[in-house]
C-alpha cells in the first residue's frame, strides 16, 4: 500500500491537539487503501504540546514526531518534516484546523491520476479580519508582478506534494524561506482543489502583522532581484528632474535677473537625494543580509528529539 504523510509544524497547540487527532483518527480509519504516518513537529512549544503527542504515539505508532530544541519558526519546521517524512507523498497541514482534514481523500484522489502538487485553494477565509484579506490579496499581486514565476493565490501550505516535488524542495536549504514561492518555483503538474477555510478550533493564532510582513519581506527578496532594480528605475527620472531643474534656474536668473535663494534649493535637493540614497541602501542591505545569512553556513535547525531517540547529528 502506498504510504501517506501528514506533516503538521505545531507550536503551543494543545488545545487544538484533541480536536485534530479525533478528526485525523476517523479520516485514517476511512482510508483503509493506504498507510498513514502523521508527523508532528514540535516547534518549541512551551506548553504541553510535545507531551500530548508523546501519549498519542503511545498509544497509536501511526504518530511521529520531530522536537525541535528551540523555537525555529514554521517554515524551518515544514523543511524539517519534508527530511523526516517517509511517504510516498506528503500533506502540509495546520495544527488549529482551519484546513479540514475531510479534504485529503479529494487530494488523494488527484495524486493518483498523476498530480503532483495538488493545492488547496481558499474559497472563503472565516475568522480573518478584513485588513488581513486585502493586505494578502495586494501581497500576491506585488509578488507576481516582481517575479516571473506563476504564483498562486490565495493558496496557503494545505497541499499534498508527490515524492519527487519532497525530493526537490529538500535541495532548498537556504535560511531565509518562504515555501509559498517555493511550491510555485519547482513546477511540476499542479491541480487546484477550492474550499472554504474554517476558523481556528481552538487557540489563538501564532501570525501577528509583524510576522506577516516579514514572512512577505522573504517572499519577495527569495525569489526576484526586481527590487534591486530599483535604483535604475529611480535614477532616470531622478537626474531628467535635476537637468530640468538645472535649466530652470539658468533661465529664470537670465530673464528675470535675480538670483535663486541657494540655500533652499540646496536644502530641497539634500532631502530628496538622501530619501532616495536611504531607500535603496535599504534594499541593498536586505539582500546584502541575506547573504551574510546563507555564508554562515550553519544547520537549518537542530532536533532534539525524533520518536524517542535524541538526536546527535541534525540537518
Amino acid at each position: 500500500m502506498k504510504k501517506i504523510t501528514i506533516i503538521i509544524p505545531a507550536y503551543n497547540e494543545e488545545e487544538s491537539l484533541p480536536h485534530l487527532y479525533e478528526r485525523l483518527q476517523k479520516l485514517m480509519n476511512s482510508m483503509e487503501n493506504y498507510e498513514f504516518e502523521i508527523l508532528f513537529v514540535n516547534d518549541g512549544s512551551k506548553d504541553n504540546t510535545i507531551h500530548l503527542i508523546k501519549e498519542y504515539r503511545n498509544k497509536d505508532k501511526r504518530i511521529s514526531y520531530v522536537d525541535f530544541s528551540r523555537n525555529f519558526g514554521k517554515e524551518i519546521a515544514m523543511i524539517a518534516g519534508l527530511d523526516y517524512a517517509v511517504g510516498d507523498c506528503v500533506i502540509f497541514m495546520d495544527a488549529d484546523l482551519q484546513d479540514p482534514p475531510e479534504l485529503i481523500p479529494e487530494l488523494v484522489q488527484y495524486w493518483e491520476e498523476g498530480y503532483d502538487d495538488v493545492y488547496a485553494k481558499r474559497n472563503s477565509r472565516k475568522g480573518e479580519t478584513w485588513l488581513k484579506k486585502f493586505t494578502s490579496k495586494m501581497y500576491y499581486r506585488v509578488l507576481q508582478s516582481l517575479t516571473s514565476v506563476p504564483i498562486q493565490k490565495d493558496t496557503g501550505d494545505f497541499r499534498l506534494l508527490d515524492r519527487r516535488c519532497v525530493n526537490a524542495l529538500k535541495k532548498m536549504r537556504e535560511s531565509q524561506r518562504n515555501s509559498k514561492s517555493m511550491f510555485s518555483w519547482i513546477g511540476y503538474k499542479k491541480k487546484e482543489v477550492l474550499y472554504d477555510r474554517d476558523p481556528r478550533v481552538a487557540g489563538q493564532t501564532k501570525w501577528n502583522y509583524k510576522k506577516l510582513v516579514d514572512l512577505a519581506i522573504d517572499g519577495i527578496t527569495s525569489f526576484t532581484t526586481s527590487p534591486l532594480r530599483i535604483s535604475t528605475y529611480i535614477s532616470i527620472p531622478t537626474f531628467i528632474t535635476l537637468f530640468v531643474y538645472f535649466i530652470y534656474v539658468i533661465i529664470k536668473c537670465i530673464v528675470t535677473s535675480t538670483a535663486v535663494q541657494a540655500f533652499q534649493a540646496i536644502i530641497l535637493l539634500i532631502l530628496f537625494f538622501s530619501g532616495v540614497q536611504i531607500l535603496l541602501f535599504g534594499i541593498i542591505g536586505e539582500y546584502l543580509g541575506r547573504i551574510f545569512n546563507e555564508s554562515k553556513n550553519r544547520p537549518l535547525y537542530l532536533v532534539n528529539e525524533y520518536n524517542e531517540k535524541k538526536e546527535m547529528n541534525d540537518e
